[in-house]
């Protein structure tokens, strides 16, 4: 998903559910700022770096894809972007390929609701935190957060449904590498990664092999995904963009009540109901960027202005506040939410015996102390393993 999702939509998901306009506008901006909290922004401010909940494009071309790098794409990756459905899904094959496939994501898992659950009680900052992980289950569904090639890849086999009448006809995708050039829906032509043979290429991580389709809410597709056992996969990105948001709503409805708990599989149709028909007139719109209409129907609903998202609007509050404040700043209350999340699903990963997002740190125990002990314990266990 994009700005438009995450940061309009979440708003009006938090307006509808209850919450007021300057309420709903924290939690919108914390969820937009998942796409942005890199390493990079969090060395700018000086911020610990283990909170990065993504990473730029230049982060990951520099990326390490040894034993370490792989584990840490992997914590930010499935922690916050592709958040895996089962972690017990009873799989064939190699171990290696067995603990990826556990790993794809989907919506309604135990993992989402853990997820809702944590932020309860808690920081705005750690319900839009929530928010954007819920929604992404939608979309980046049967695709997973960490390097592999026999997961992610995608082939030729890929075409589009286009509305017509009453019913759709179909026109073959085609994919090129220019990131510099718009993606272009009229011609059918779509950027994504470069096929590299390498299991663990950075190329083969999450969506990027199916470009920015999943990220689109117009976009319905069919391809053959070899974690389906090369069985056609439909993707019906309108109805899943309303499921994702009657679903937030629901999420939402119980975070701002203090006393009931989100249930997997939860949703608001009730409230989404009588604005339904003009959502699904902004999901199914033909445009790479919908947030001019999000942002109208959102404050058409409050009647209230909704500020542009500004990435730097809160570094210089954080930048300034000592040691002992910089926790209770609107940085700090989401870097805090952020490594509650990102230890929350580590940990789930690590217990079920999988390894791929390295050894678990608790940091409700160990807090950053133990964040910077997890690479030395790592460090320690590779070089045990070369001697």
């Amino acid at each position: 998903m994009q700005m438009d999702f995450h940061y309009y939509a979440t708003y009006c998901a938090a307006f509808l559910a209850g919450w007021s306009h300057g309420e709903s506008l924290q939690i919108a901006y914390s969820a937009q700022f998942v796409d942005c909290c890199s390493e990079s922004l969090l060395t700018k401010i000086r911020a610990p770096r283990a909170a990065a909940t993504t990473q730029l494009q230049l982060e990951l071309m520099d990326a390490r894809t040894d034993v370490i790098g792989l584990q840490n794409i992997t914590r930010i990756w499935s922690s916050f972007h592709f958040l895996p459905r089962s972690l017990d899904v009873p799989v064939k094959g190699r171990r290696l390929y067995r603990e990826k496939y556990r790993l794809i994501c989907g919506p309604n898992g135990a993992l989402t609701e853990d997820t809702v659950r944590l932020a309860e009680n808690g920081s705005l900052q750690a319900i839009g935190v929530a928010m954007h992980v819920l929604a992404d289950t939608w979309a980046h569904a049967g695709f997973a957060g960490t390097p592999s090639l026999v997961i992610n890849n995608t082939n030729y086999w890929f075409y589009e449904l286009l509305p017509e009448g009453e019913g759709f006809t179909e026109r073959q995708i085609s994919f090129r590498h220019s990131t510099s050039t718009p993606d272009d829906p009229e011609k059918g032509l779509y950027s994504a990664s470069i096929y590299q043979m390498n299991e663990n290429s950075i190329m083969n991580l999450g969506h990027g092999r199916a470009g920015h389709l999943p990220d689109y809410s117009f976009m319905r597709y069919r391809y053959l995904p070899a974690w389906g056992g090369y069985r056609d996969i439909l993707k019906d990105n309108p109805g899943e963009y309303m499921q994702a948001f009657r679903q937030m709503v629901a999420a939402l409805k119980c975070l701002r009540s203090g006393t009931e708990h989100f249930q997997r599989g939860s949703f608001d149709r009730e409230t989404v109901l009588p604005w339904e028909e003009e959502i699904r007139t902004i999901l199914e719109k033909r445009q790479l960027d919908a947030c001019v209409d999000w942002k109208a129907f959102g404050e058409r609903l409050s009647g209230e202005e909704i500020e542009d998202f500004d990435v730097e609007k809160y570094q210089a509050e954080y930048v300034a506040a000592t040691e002992a404040e910089k926790s209770g700043t609107f940085l700090g209350r989401f870097i805090l939410a952020a490594l509650a999340q990102k230890s929350m699903v580590t940990n789930k990963i690590f217990r079920s015996g999988n390894l791929l997002a390295g050894f678990s740190v608790d940091y409700g125990e160990k807090g950053l102390k133990g964040m910077r002990d997890y690479f030395r314990l790592a460090e320690y266990i590779l070089r045990g393993e070369k001697q």
